[in-house]
């Protein structure tokens, strides 16, 4: 289990990541297959979620402006903020952990299982390079992913809303009030931890991982779980560094 005696173990391997590379021809051809697996067939389902929140997080927001006074803008307002803070960088990767980090340990745990990483160690690779970099350097693409999820709820809100009445104008103008680029720049910094977060520890689970076929599932489980708490306690942490 990822205990604290194992944070050790789990810095020592992003290093050894980094040491001794295969040749470039074999990394390429590595990194694009792990952009194509974990970024570019990730973003229909990120796509579909974040449309249909950003449609829940305007229509609830719109259902608590009962009072007559109150601008109908602050429903847009209401969406940008909730989408660029929190939903889109976080909420969006605890899903991706579930989806991008159990593929991950799964295949290096599938991998570890039958003897294949042994087989790249008794070939003279480095099998944390040939399997972890590539991973770490797709998923540095990640923000493009979060970039999508931000425009598509936003967009779900206003489609939303469309429906219900309200007034594309006001939408817009709500999406525009008060607008403060540092949130963007606070979205992309916790987006960036995230992926790097994403990419280490379901490696970590998959590489050390010990048993047959029975604990690779449960590798991939105790991964998912670990990371999303990891990842909402670094949340927490930049948050109270960043916004506070």
């Amino acid at each position: 289990m990822f205990y604290l005696n194992d944070i050790g173990k789990y810095f020592i391997m992003i290093k050894m990541s980094f040491f001794k590379p295969s040749k470039w021809k074999i990394l390429k051809k590595l990194i694009f297959k792990e952009i194509n697996d974990l970024i570019i067939e990730s973003i229909p389902i990120v796509a579909i979620l974040s449309f249909f929140i950003g449609a829940v997080i305007s229509i609830q927001t719109a259902m608590n402006l009962s009072n007559p006074f109150l601008s109908k803008s602050l429903i847009g307002f209401a969406t940008r903020q909730s989408v660029i803070l929190e939903f889109a960088p976080t909420f969006m990767s605890i899903i991706m952990a579930g989806k991008v980090g159990s593929y991950i340990t799964s295949s290096i745990g599938t991998m570890r299982v039958t003897e294949q990483i042994d087989a790249l160690e008794v070939m003279g690779i480095n099998p944390l390079n040939y399997l972890v970099f590539p991973k770490i350097i797709a998923l540095l693409f990640y923000p493009f992913v979060i970039t999508i999820s931000m425009f598509v709820a936003i967009f779900g809100g206003f489609f939303a809303m469309t429906f219900a009445g309200v007034p594309s104008e006001a939408y817009i103008s709500g999406i525009q009030m008060d607008f403060e680029s540092y949130h963007i720049i606070y979205a992309y910094i916790k987006t960036f931890l995230f992926a790097i977060i994403l990419a280490t520890v379901p490696s970590y689970h998959g590489f050390y991982m010990t048993g047959g076929a029975l604990e690779v599932g449960k590798a991939s489980t105790l991964s998912f779980v670990w990371t999303s708490i990891i990842i909402i306690v670094v949340n927490f942490i930049i948050t109270q560094l960043l916004l506070s």
